[in-house]
């Protein structure tokens, strides 16, 4: 009986450890390409803006008919696994691709024919319509590669999700710069007839230089190449390994989900949208957030642009200079964005993990591997994106120098979301743990409930000119802690997972608090003695980090916040555990 539940835990750790790698590389690789095209020439803050106003449009669409897909065949197919049922397993592969790839063609028809209306009249931003036509056919990419990969993590195998992650990602990234770059400076007649055919660029095609709208299509444009390459590799992991999964339907267990087709397709679907929901919701908050920045920054500035981002000061502003500065703000805005998002890319692995562990662990009648497992990720949870969200508190302004030297404002905006950072982790893991108990709708109606607050506040402080742009992060935060604590409480009903204020709370903050002061002092003491300059600043803040994350970690040890059975849970735990012990750290 130990044996297997070792086996268990090495296999749900070994597939975090897969996602996590393949997250890491993710985001990386997006922060690579977003901190490269930010600092072409005529990208900046706008392309930033237009980039992300038709990127947010998208993700309501894609999490309409996507999102929930991998979650929610990942759960139906690990029950039918755990107990042998591979002939019902492939059944419901089959029937859902066929169902997603219906969903996505659609979808990505709404996209691309809506999007003038939706950014002249809903989103209020002339131009973001390029973003959204040259993003439209990934969406039925993404649908039927989600199919497949949900498919896999069903059977425990993360290597379909992972690689084709990652696949994607170098893709995108090296085709994003490359159509970026060709853009600058006017364009190639090769890019000319490109635009004709794709209808990104019409009355400005004969500009001299490349508007920052149209740069912003063409690095979306690459996203779309990137998920139809990815879905190739999808395709060809699922040929090779249908021998292997034709032997074990053979060998299956008598079905017993006696369900036709159609059935199963409605079984499937009202599974994915109460899944998707959490994530539509916070798609269409987005939008929104969006619609209330442009208006409520007009309103604020209605009297007056005050010097911003490389701007002069304007009185009386006309219509299309206040449209400018919200756009300009919305891409500074969106530069924390990306920044934030890298960490949730290191969490993001146990939320994916814990859904098809819990459904199989619960399947089998394991409530106690379901509540271990959910209190494990959620104190990893804790571990990991602490120390992140403290970093970006105290290196915002240095971290930005690095990554957008030639658009280095809005650092405050970071530190700011940075506090949003530690709830919206904290959330996604408690809401993998949610969906693989069942209890699918509750992260939709917390995140639901935040986001009635968000645009509330959004309203009220947006508009106030003192305050503008930094409204809209102040709102973050209250909208991923209402969202925090909806889905805590309800799932510690449900989970008896034990949580001590000293091991989650206590030591995790004194252990990230020593660590951002000494970030601080390494990083003013040798700013101070390499003096200004890029490469300065690069070596004064890669010393600084790495010599918090040294001092994070001996902390993590010495105030014992992970114990015995913590630690033997990591992958190579248990070598890791034996040098703690000979280094007289552990006994």
């Amino acid at each position: 009986m130990n044996k297997i539940k070792e086996e268990k835990t090495h296999s749900f750790m070994g597939n975090v450890a897969i996602i996590l790698f393949a997250q890491i590389m993710v985001k990386l690789l997006g922060l690579i390409y977003r901190m490269v095209i930010t600092n072409i020439d005529g990208f900046g803050d706008a392309g930033n803006g237009f980039y992300n106003a038709g990127f947010q449009v998208y993700t309501v669409l894609l999490a309409i008919s996507s999102v929930g897909i991998p979650n929610a065949i990942a759960k139906m197919v690990s029950e039918r696994a755990a107990i042998g049922d591979y002939r019902s397993a492939h059944r419901i592969f089959k029937s859902a691709f066929v169902l997603f790839a219906a969903i996505g063609l659609v979808c990505a028809a709404t996209l691309y024919i809506g999007s003038d209306f939706v950014a002249t009249h809903i989103i209020n931003m002339d131009g973001a319509q390029y973003v959204m036509r040259a993003l439209a056919p990934s969406i039925f990419f993404v649908c039927v590669s989600s199919v497949i990969r949900g498919y896999f993590q069903g059977l425990q195998d993360m290597k379909a999700t992972s690689f084709s992650q990652m696949l994607e990602q170098v893709f995108k990234c090296t085709l994003t710069i490359a159509l970026v770059m060709l853009t600058v400076g006017g364009m190639p007649h090769i890019m000319q007839l490109a635009t004709r055919f794709s209808m990104l660029y019409n009355e400005t095609l004969g500009a001299d230089t490349t508007p920052p709208e149209i740069m912003a299509a063409w690095a979306n444009a690459a996203s779309s190449l990137a998920t139809m390459i990815s879905f190739a590799y999808l395709v060809l992991f699922y040929v090779r390994r249908k021998k292997g999964l034709e032997e074990k339907i053979r060998q299956s267990a008598v079905s017993d989900l006696k369900s036709s087709t159609g059935k199963l397709m409605k079984t499937i679907l009202m599974l994915s949208i109460p899944i998707s929901l959490s994530s539509i919701i916070t798609a269409i908050n987005r939008v929104v957030d969006l619609a209330t920045i442009t208006r409520g920054i007009e309103a604020a500035f209605a009297n007056g642009i005050p010097a911003v981002a490389g701007m002069e000061a304007v009185l009386h502003p006309t219509a299309q200079q206040l449209n400018s500065a919200a756009v300009t703000l919305s891409g500074m805005l969106s530069k924390s964005d990306t920044l934030f998002n890298m960490p949730i890319a290191l969490n993001v692995s146990f939320a994916t993990v814990l859904v098809p562990s819990i459904a199989a662990a619960l399947a089998q009648g394991n409530k106690k591997e379901a509540s271990d497992k959910t209190a494990y990720s959620f104190l990893i949870s804790i571990l990991i994106i602490l120390p992140c969200a403290i970093g970006y508190m105290v290196m915002s302004q240095p971290i930005y120098n690095i990554i957008y030297p030639a658009a280095p404002d809005g650092a405050d905006l970071l530190s700011i979301m940075a506090v949003a950072l530690i709830f919206s982790a904290l959330t996604q893991t408690l809401t993998g743990a949610l969906q693989g108990i069942g209890k699918v709708f509750v992260p939709a109606v917390a995140i639901l409930v935040g986001c009635i607050f968000k645009i509330i506040l959004n309203v009220i402080l947006i508009r106030i000119p003192s305050i503008n742009i930094y409204g809209a992060a102040i709102s973050s935060i209250v909208c991923q802690l209402v969202a925090f604590i909806i889905n805590f409480v309800v799932l510690i009903k449900y989970v008896p997972i034990r949580i001590t204020a000293s091991k989650y709370i206590i030591k995790p903050l004194i252990a990230g608090i020593v660590m951002g002061v000494a970030a601080v002092i390494v990083y003013s003491a040798l700013h101070a003695v390499l003096g200004a300059g890029y490469a300065s600043n690069l070596i004064a803040s890669l010393t600084a980090i790495a010599v918090a994350a040294v001092i994070y970690v001996v902390l993590l040890l010495a105030l014992k916040i992970m114990s015995k059975d913590d630690i033997m849970l990591l992958p190579a735990g248990a070598k890791l555990y034996s040098l703690l012990v000979k280094a007289k750290i552990y006994k």
